[in-house]
């Protein structure tokens, strides 16, 4: 048997190395147009910024290695330019040479992964202009940042996804200032709004120029300078430029090859990984799946799932597609700066789009027992379905511990859970790694207050949607349970102060004919406060989700 594996990295070198693992006899040629084969894409960020001091770590496996470990023939700048799928044979240019020629083969596999998005922007070729998809790239930006600059280092991130935030922390680190472009309102578009707010704060605490809502009109180049000519007029002056306005999957030869290609815009595989032709697979970042939540097509650009396909993919190869592969609900975190940020599931965004139905729910715990010393705080943003519970999507930013909540939150997604299992869970626990309340169980026993209706939430738009129209807020009477304390240090307006401690003895002073808003500090009080008031004949009362802290970061970065 002779196997054709297009493309290296994640999904091509992981299929080739699981083929020679069940198959000791076949013939297997692994053509990458680019030097490296297997490296570590997402390092890339890390080596620049110096956390990551030598180039050679990037490398998993050099062509050569690779090749005596696993037997693999690898040809290195080799792009194969077409599929001939009725004679099963490639054409090969090589790319030093220019020399063209053919291959056959009994099944082929496609890993051309995705290439970074470049919009037809004006000046946009300049060569202070950077992408970061490969180590060419990495090679580049960094003997930029390694010169010595005449005047202060001013770098400019054009879209503020995690690559691009990631390098934001990077070059901070080397002493460039950066001026963040993104012409969403938000940083990280698989998160909600709430969370990314914390990120937002976090990023300005760190002096990080963020500019939202805009975007980049044009470039122009003077002087070993770029100025980034912004949508609103105004214009950002820096010494290089990174792009991270994201990725589109590579399908240019998977096109003219005449493979199918899906609704999402990546090359359409079954199950089996098997593209439109029964002899040909495809894995990584150029395919396209159902999710496994909203069923709908949707590309996933990441290195666990890449990895997963390959092995099944290996696997159906040689046993005659014995294994199918079950999508990705696209779990991803990043670091930036001091939080750890993570999305899994579906956001809203994506649940209003796809036109299902859902409740949020979102806490603010600590990352272990509060009476130990160190306790970080965290935020955990719930999105479940109202008719069961089923967990739908959960994002998580916060420190130490946000990394093993996400997780927990992606396994119960992944096995089609809901928030009665996050109750359920059993957790490691001692005071220096967690509470006896996890704040994951913490998370479920919320979503689970709403959803059997013992708490009604608010959300932050409704709210300010009646703060905002006088007649709707004649309706409404606001009360604030913190302490006094707390309350004389900012509130909401229009707000009563009655402290949840006290608010049994106010109860005659609470008018009843109006619809009760209550929120505290993160919204626990909020909530022992609705339960007071709704069983002492309050009709209507809401409770603030996410509390004050919540409310507060939105009206310093969303609310007008």
């Amino acid at each position: 048997m002779k196997y054709l594996i297009i493309g290296g990295v994640a999904g091509g070198a992981t299929t080739a190395a699981r083929l020679r693992r069940i198959d000791e006899n076949s013939e297997i040629i692994l053509f990458e147009k680019g030097d490296y084969i297997s490296y570590a894409n997402c390092g890339l960020p890390y080596y620049i910024g110096n956390v990551i001091k030598e180039r050679g770590n990037l490398f998993l496996q050099t062509p050569i290695s690779f090749g005596n470990r696993f037997n693999v023939e690898v040809r290195i700048k080799s792009e194969v330019i077409h599929i001939d799928s009725v004679q099963k044979k490639v054409k090969v240019c090589h790319l030093d040479t220019g020399k063209e020629y053919e291959e056959y083969y009994d099944k082929l596999v496609l890993s051309p992964g995705a290439e970074p998005i470049k919009p037809p922007i004006a000046g946009i070729d300049s060569p202070q202009i950077f992408t970061l998809r490969s180590v060419n790239d990495t090679d580049r930006i960094k003997k930029l940042v390694q010169s010595q600059f005449n005047t202060s280092k001013e770098a400019i991130i054009v879209g503020a996804g995690f690559i691009g935030l990631e390098m934001a922390e990077n070059l901070h680190q080397l002493g460039f200032h950066i001026t963040i472009i993104e012409k969403a309102p938000q940083v990280m578009t698989p998160l909600d709004l709430p969370m990314a707010v914390i990120v937002h704060d976090h990023l300005k605490n760190k002096n990080i120029n963020l500019i939202l809502n805009n975007g980049v009109s044009s470039f122009s180049h003077q002087h070993e300078q770029v100025t980034a000519h912004l949508e609103n007029g105004e214009s950002i002056l820096g010494d290089l430029v990174i792009l991270s306005i994201g990725v589109k999957p590579d399908i240019q030869l998977a096109k003219t090859s005449g493979l199918k290609i899906g609704n999402a815009g990546g090359i359409w595989v079954n199950e089996h990984l098997q593209t439109s032709e029964p002899d040909i697979y495809a894995v990584g970042d150029a395919i396209e799946f159902p999710h496994p939540v909203s069923g709908k097509s949707f590309c996933c650009y990441l290195a666990g799932p890449a990895n997963k396909q390959a092995r099944i993919c290996a696997d159906n190869l040689v046993n005659e597609n014995q294994k199918s592969y079950q999508g990705s609900i696209a779990t991803a975190i990043a670091k930036v700066f001091d939080l750890t940020v993570g999305a899994t599931g579906l956001s809203e965004m994506n649940l209003k789009g796809c036109h299902i139905p859902y409740l949020t729910s979102i806490t603010h715990p600590t990352s272990h027992a509060g009476y130990y010393p160190g306790a970080k705080p965290m935020s955990i943003k719930l999105n479940f379905a109202p008719a069961n519970g089923k967990l739908l999507g959960a994002q998580v930013v916060g420190s130490e511990g946000a990394d093993k909540r996400l997780d927990l939150l992606a396994s119960v997604i992944s096995n089609g859970g809901t928030i009665y299992d996050l109750i359920d869970l059993e957790h490691a626990y001692a005071p220096p790694y967690s509470s006896a309340k996890d704040p994951v169980s913490l998370a479920g026993y919320v979503a689970e207050n709403i959803l059997t209706q013992k708490v009604f939430p608010m959300q932050w738009d409704e709210l300010e949607s009646i703060l905002s129209d006088k007649q709707k807020r004649n309706d409404y009477f606001m009360i604030d349970t913190r302490t006094v304390m707390e309350y004389k240090n900012g509130t909401i307006s229009g707000s009563s102060n009655y402290p949840v401690d006290e608010i049994r003895e106010w109860i005659e002073e609470i008018p009843s004919e109006k619809k009760i808003i209550l929120f505290c500090a993160v919204g626990l009080r909020g909530y022992i406060a609705s339960r007071i008031l709704l069983q002492s004949g309050f009709k209507t009362v809401y409770n603030l989700s996410g509390g004050f802290k919540t409310y507060s970061l939105l009206g310093k970065y969303v609310i007008k």
